[in-house]
């Protein structure tokens, strides 16, 4: 099958980017990809974890590392409201370095989340010594990943989001892209990563009867220019990144509550248009304008995820939606390989490494999947059904980082070559 030869030169060619750190939401690509080996096939509570850690307060903001550390959001309950709080790990011991308190948030549980968002859930960002984190209108910071301590701290966004926040901060040059979809008011902002000045804002000029959103954007080059690729509700929106003007927009009438993280690769990009009108699209971003009619390859309706982001490995992508119906599909045409129930509900995004697929339920448990045009199933695997598990996985040095509900585990083979 073609997808083999994909998957060994795909392997070849993330290896090295992807050999130690994890610096965002889905890896260094940005889009749930790994050239590790000997990662775990097979865990339990009991089997292949290194450790397992208490992390305070809640949050579902994902791992990210870097240097041997391991670096979390968390939103802690005191009398007054929350602490957001940001954590440094030991990735090898699970020992925390420090653990810092970036902002308060006032106003406790009266400030309203979905039941399942977090006043945490952002994913921060690293680059160099910086880490930058980020928890909506409650705060944007700059932080020295050595002890936690601010480089700046930015209090200037202002909107009013609709169950909480979701939208990770994303790098691209010398901006920091952060789009700001709320009940009240839909925009994307370019803050300076130097200082956290607010460079540029750009206001999504759609208005849909739902406005809000909580999708991370991608940024990828198109022709030797960066356009930050930022769906929203009714719309995605490919801006520059150092000037927040416009490149081209798709419209997608009522779709809002745009969660899924875009993928791109073979000269398309692949957005879904969220709850309401829940769609996946295939978009040639090559055009300028609005390219509605013009630039759509093709579109899926059947098992479209509307909180998990895509996985695209070589000219297959696969997809989880949030009841547990997992795709695959021909990148290029839409045509479907297969379908197949999974079981549970899904929020977190797949991740791919060595040929496998890594499919994580909200309850606790992973499918371990063949990344294949025929569906094959590797493994079943468990945690205790007693935490939820909404953030996705983070890879280093051949172990898993997962977040639960109240803990981070490393999960590593006892016999990695087994």
């Amino acid at each position: 099958m073609r997808i083999v030869i994909l998957l060994s030169c795909l392997s070849a060619a993330i290896s090295n980017a992807m050999a130690e750190d994890w610096p965002q939401f889905r890896g260094p690509t940005g889009q749930g990809l790994s050239g590790a080996t000997g990662l775990p096939i097979e865990w339990s509570e009991t089997e292949n974890i290194a450790w397992k850690v208490a992390i305070p307060g809640l949050g579902w903001s994902s791992p990210v590392i870097k240097g041997g550390h391991v670096f979390l959001t968390t939103a802690v309950p005191v009398d007054e409201g929350h602490e957001l709080r940001t954590l440094c790990l030991d990735a090898r011991s699970g020992e925390t370095v420090w653990d810092v308190k970036v902002f308060d948030q006032p106003g406790g549980e009266s400030i309203e989340k979905h039941a399942k968002n977090s006043h945490a859930s952002p994913t921060p960002v690293i680059e160099g010594d910086r880490i930058y984190v980020h928890f909506g209108p409650h705060g944007t910071a700059c932080l020295n990943i050595n002890d936690g301590q601010p480089v700046w701290k930015n209090h200037e966004i202002e909107y009013a989001p609709n169950h909480g926040n979701g939208s990770s901060p994303v790098l691209a040059g010398d901006m920091i892209v952060i789009p700001c979809d709320g009940r009240d008011e839909q925009f994307v902002l370019g803050l300076t990563k130097a200082t956290g000045n607010i460079v540029w804002r750009t206001e999504r000029d759609v208005k849909p009867e739902k406005g809000f959103s909580f999708c991370t954007p991608l940024v990828i080059d198109v022709g030797g220019r960066q356009q930050a690729i930022c769906p929203g509700s009714g719309a995605v929106f490919a801006y520059d990144p150092q000037t927040g003007s416009e490149i081209w927009r798709v419209t997608y009438g009522e779709g809002f509550s745009v969660v899924p993280r875009p993928v791109y690769g073979n000269g398309l990009l692949y957005v879904c248009t969220g709850f309401g009108d829940g769609r996946l699209l295939a978009i040639d971003p090559s055009g300028t304008g609005d390219i509605t009619d013009t630039h759509v390859k093709w579109t899926m309706k059947k098992g479209v995820p509307r909180s998990s982001s895509l996985l695209l490995v070589g000219n297959e992508l696969f997809t989880a939606d949030d009841v547990g119906i997992a795709t695959c599909v021909d990148a290029l045409t839409g045509e479907t390989h297969w379908q197949k129930r999974l079981g549970g509900n899904y929020s977190a995004s797949p991740l791919y490494t060595n040929g496998l697929i890594y499919f994580q339920a909200e309850g606790g448990s992973t499918t371990v999947i063949r990344a294949s045009t025929e569906f094959e199933e590797v493994a079943q695997n468990a945690l205790s059904e007693e935490e939820r598990t909404f953030a996705s996985f983070a890879v280093h040095e051949g172990a898993l980082l997962l977040r639960s509900e109240g803990h981070l585990y490393r999960i590593q083979a006892t016999n990695p070559s087994s």
